[in-house]
């Protein structure tokens, strides 16, 4: 503890988590633990297909593995955590601690908001331009467009970190939420941060709304390509493979708006701890399912690497 005037400034919080100790909520953790290990195996088995499959070595799948990568990441800054505060029954945290997770966990979630951006400008280069393809998408575009999607969800993370825990913070150590989410931590501050508050919403929406006017532009304009295709061949692989994306865009962006993009007076944590959940456990786990499920290409690289799997075929004749 540190002294502020009369005030007692604290020096860790207390995450109050996501279930209490009843039957219901022992069966939904079992759930998340579940999904923490499909999300794991299924992100882990995309990246592996992508590598090791010559087929699969173009910019759409090279953006998909990158997307797989920060999946695997943001459900491992989130889950593991709370699970060890579960099982063990305490929820403490040291203010480095819930720095670095803010750090982590914003850096990832601004990474996928302009990955997600720049997959449907490949598409749309793709659907609409495709004997420029392999000029506009070019192996060195493809990796400084992944480069500034770290760069910028970096440059959002760090500034949101360092601002978040300058505010002094005393009387309750108890965050009600299970992750250090900076809307959460903020109502434990001891000073005004209406102001910061204000400057948080304007960047969080500037940082949604600017890959979504992107996305938007590139399928408008994909569907407008889409519709004017003669061979009703041609118009199926390309709605197959556009609506995997969009399915995902829906997913992801839908439940971060409906967190960042809402004033903080209409917050309430038990809603703010369902749409966190939503975006940092269920859609990790599903992206992989939808690209998978719904991509031959995906589904004919797996089913050449059980086919390459000693366990999956019979003794040679």
């Amino acid at each position: 503890m540190a002294w502020a005037g009369n005030q007692t400034l604290i020096s860790h919080f207390v995450l109050l988590g996501l279930f209490s100790r009843s039957p219901l909520h022992l069966f939904l953790f079992s759930v998340i633990m579940v999904m923490f290990l499909v999300a794991l195996s299924g992100n882990g088995l995309m990246i592996l297909l992508i590598l090791m499959d010559s087929r699969l070595h173009s910019p759409m799948y090279f953006f998909l593995s990158w997307l797989s990568l920060m999946d695997l990441m943001l459900i491992s800054t989130i889950v593991p955590r709370m699970a060890a505060d579960f099982l063990m029954g305490r929820g403490s945290i040291s203010f480095t601690g819930c720095g670095l997770q803010i750090l982590f966990f914003l850096t990832l979630l601004g990474d996928e908001c302009f990955l997600l951006a720049f997959m449907a400008y490949d598409r749309y280069v793709a659907i609409s331009n495709p004997l420029r393809y392999s000029v506009v998408m070019s192996r060195r575009v493809c990796w400084l467009m992944v480069a500034g999607s770290w760069l910028f969800g970096l440059v959002d993370g760090l500034i949101q970190a360092v601002f978040t825990l300058r505010f002094p913070y005393c009387g309750s150590q108890e965050i009600d939420h299970f992750f250090c989410e900076v809307p959460a931590v903020l109502k434990l501050a001891c000073a005004d941060t209406s102001l910061y508050e204000t400057m948080i919403y304007v960047c969080c929406v500037l940082m949604l709304l600017l890959p979504f006017s992107v996305i938007s532009a590139s399928y408008i304009r994909i569907l407008v390509a889409v519709l004017r295709m003669r061979s009703a061949e041609g118009r199926q692989k390309a709605f197959a493979t556009c609506s995997s994306h969009m399915m995902v865009v829906s997913l992801f962006y839908g439940a971060a708006m409906i967190t960042y993009m809402r004033p903080q007076a209409y917050h309430s944590s038990k809603q703010d701890k369902v749409v966190s959940a939503f975006y940092t456990m269920i859609t990790p786990m599903l992206n992989p399912l939808i690209y998978s499920l719904r991509n031959k290409e995906v589904t004919g690289a797996l089913r050449k690497l059980l086919g390459k799997c000693p366990c999956g075929g019979g003794a040679p004749g």
